[in-house]
């Protein structure tokens, strides 16, 4: 495929006003980002000014609709950024991650007694500054392909919401501090594959393969092969977990369905974070599951070399 037209897809940058009270490391190190991050977008349209394609740039926050009638968006950013992205994206247009300020180890080990002073971790970033051109070129003359990456489709009451997670669902109260009772059960061709569990705890959590290295990995998830069409769940910090325990935790197959009802006035279902969320309320299914078309990422290569192994 012949890539002619890209969309540079910019993380926004804004550095708020600090109080009279913040330490001056921690001040430094906000601008230093901030720097940094704008230093990245020049040097990466200054490669594109020199190679045959059409581009144009768009900070994330100002792109609501589709992406569409173009061949690669590069998300300038980190994960979020990429994101951000993929919610407008189907399985057709490849992106390519570029970490535009990534974490440096010396930092961290100096200012840990200060604050935490890590950077962008861009875990499905392929390119930095320092290998964006040979990324690129590779990409544009197709000695690099995309990988295909699960995302999770969701409907509630049999209509499908518009966004697809690239990385996990939250099912749970609005509340942070309130139960979640709900139930659910797994189903394989519209047939219960599982049985019933009935449970109250502090929400029910979906992770693609891409997403298990996250929240799910840090609530004691495990991580998996990047590539795998499966998706992970876990019931979080139920109440009673002894008489349900093998049912807390589990795999929901490709070719599987997680289908949840909700039992509490006021539920949400949060999409790869807090910023996209759809309100629900009791009696409401919520159906969760594999379907959802691909995303085609332009990997990093450790990734890749993982996969294989």
């Amino acid at each position: 495929m012949t890539m002619k037209k890209l969309l540079l897809l910019l993380k926004p940058s804004v550095v708020s006003p600090q109080p009279s009270h913040a330490h001056p490391l921690v001040l430094h190190f906000l601008n230093n980002r901030h720097k940094v991050h704008h230093e990245s977008i020049n040097f990466c349209q200054e490669i594109l000014r020199k190679k045959s394609v059409e581009w144009k740039a768009v900070l994330g926050n100002n792109l609501t609709e589709p992406i569409n009638n173009v061949d690669l968006v590069v998300a300038i950013g980190g994960d979020g950024t990429l994101l951000l992205a993929s919610h407008l994206m189907d399985d057709k247009i490849p992106v390519l991650g570029v970490n535009s300020d990534p974490t440096r180890i010396d930092e961290v080990e100096k200012f840990s007694g200060e604050f935490d002073a890590a950077r962008s971790t861009g875990h499905l970033c392929a390119a930095t500054v320092e290998n964006f051109e040979q990324v690129l070129d590779g990409i544009l003359e197709n000695r690099i392909t995309p990988s295909k990456l699960t995302r999770i489709k969701i409907s509630v009451n049999a209509l499908h919401l518009p966004t697809y997670a690239l990385n996990d669902v939250l099912v749970a109260n609005p509340c942070p501090a309130s139960i979640s009772r709900f139930s659910f059960r797994i189903t394989k061709e519209n047939q219960p594959f599982s049985p019933l569990v009935n449970g109250r705890s502090s929400g029910l959590r979906v992770s693609t393969a891409a997403g298990s290295t996250a929240a799910m990995h840090s609530a004691g998830g495990f991580p998996m092969p990047i590539l795998s069409g499966d998706l992970q769940y876990m019931v979080r910090e139920p109440i009673s977990p002894v008489a349900v325990s093998n049912s807390m935790h589990g795999l929901i197959k490709q070719d599987e369905t997680l289908n949840t009802r909700w039992a509490c006035r006021k539920g949400v279902i949060y999409i790869d974070g807090s910023h996209i969320n759809y309100a629900i309320k009791d009696g409401d299914l919520i159906q969760i599951s594999p379907k959802a078309p691909c995303l085609k990422v332009f990997l990093p290569d450790h990734l890749i070399r993982l996969e294989k192994m």
